[in-house]
């Protein structure tokens, strides 16, 4: 059973976990320290507070562990982005799917859009084979600049309000 909940600053030591590893082969590459995981849970806390809202941020929970987060992300007042990140030893057990369902539903609800974008690493297909269980459709590529000056064609999904 997987479970979505606000993050604390408690759980910063189990989000450096989750951002370590293979978890991050195809996000920044870099470790999350301990003092960047407080900072990106304080983050997350103060945008919950604001009006109107522009981002939630949810740690995926299962058996009482916090094993990866996921974001919704407001981009225009009808559209948004979701992301996930989960905890290596966690793959493959369909929680990932089930978080984006749940984001999805908020995101057509709560949240009030009518469209959600997501894009993930073309070498991590696994990620996009969660998209399409989430009724995501593949939409294209785009090119995402890296820190180093490296180009790398991510793949992009799109998924409309009428796709509930």
């Amino acid at each position: 059973m997987v479970t979505l909940r606000a993050l604390t600053l408690d759980d910063a030591p189990a989000l450096t976990r989750v951002y370590s590893g293979a978890s991050i082969r195809h996000t920044t590459g870099k470790p999350l320290t301990l003092d960047q995981a407080h900072e990106k849970i304080r983050a997350a806390l103060a945008r919950a507070a604001e009006t109107p809202r522009a981002q939630w941020s949810w740690g995926i929970v299962t058996a009482d562990e916090l094993i990866g987060l996921i974001a919704l992300r407001r981009r225009t007042p009808s559209m948004g982005t979701i992301s996930y990140i989960l905890r290596e030893d966690s793959w493959g057990h369909g929680y990932a799917t089930h978080a984006a369902n749940h984001v999805v539903s908020a995101a057509f609800t709560t949240a009030g859009l009518n469209r959600l974008e997501a894009m993930h690493h073309p070498d991590n297909p696994a990620s996009g084979r969660v998209l399409v269980k989430a009724g995501f459709t593949r939409i294209g590529t785009s090119d995402w600049h890296g820190d180093d000056g490296t180009t790398t064609p991510y793949e992009l999904y799109a998924r409309e309000a009428a796709d509930t």
